[in-house]
């Protein structure tokens, strides 16, 4: 790691190696909007819309015409395929 780069983490108080912490809204029934969810996964939220043209990516609800994931199923869909 450049000296610089040692010297922004001592000033930011991070230490090297930390986990940035992403926020997200998560609904009482843990559901979140496709926005809270790509940030939860790290892509973007066009990403996520692409996935549920081609029916791949996790598993959504359509509520009211708006689209939410269950957290369970984003975690389930890090975790990778289910054993079948």
């Amino acid at each position: 790691m450049a000296m610089t780069d040692l010297n922004a983490l001592r000033t930011t108080g991070l230490r090297e190696g930390a986990i940035d912490q992403v926020r997200v809204r998560v609904l009482p029934d843990a559901r979140m909007t496709r926005d809270d969810a790509a940030r939860y996964l790290g892509h973007a939220s066009k990403t996520l819309a692409v996935w549920a043209l081609n029916n791949k990516g996790p598993r959504f609800v359509k509520i009211a015409g708006r689209v939410f994931y269950y957290k369970s199923e984003l975690d389930s869909f890090i975790s990778g395929p289910a054993a079948a």
